[in-house]
């Protein structure tokens, strides 16, 4: 493993419920070799947590901040955290 591993939290604002997101996450983080969950929450955020290259990272948050094609991404809110453990896969949690 050359390239150091990021982990971050995302919370993704906007029209980002009801218009497929969860699985269009998983679907970029998949295409990207990213590792994480993605799942709605009850003030109609979205709430990721990725783990994967520094630039596979990068790459997804970017993308994040336009959605799919029926979102309306407001706001992408960040914090990286220390990466502890290993994350496998990328899955949609409730």
């Amino acid at each position: 493993m050359g390239q150091s591993q990021k982990t971050v939290r995302v919370r993704i604002l906007g029209r980002v419920q009801g218009v497929s997101f969860r699985v269009w996450t998983r679907n970029e983080a998949e295409r990207l070799g990213l590792a994480g969950w993605v799942k709605n929450e009850p003030d109609g955020s979205v709430f990721a947590v990725i783990n994967g290259s520094e630039e596979a990272v990068a790459t997804m948050l970017e993308r994040l901040g336009e959605g799919p094609p029926m979102a309306s991404v407001t706001q992408v809110i960040t914090e990286f955290v220390e990466t502890t453990g290993e994350i496998k896969g990328f899955r949609i949690t409730r």
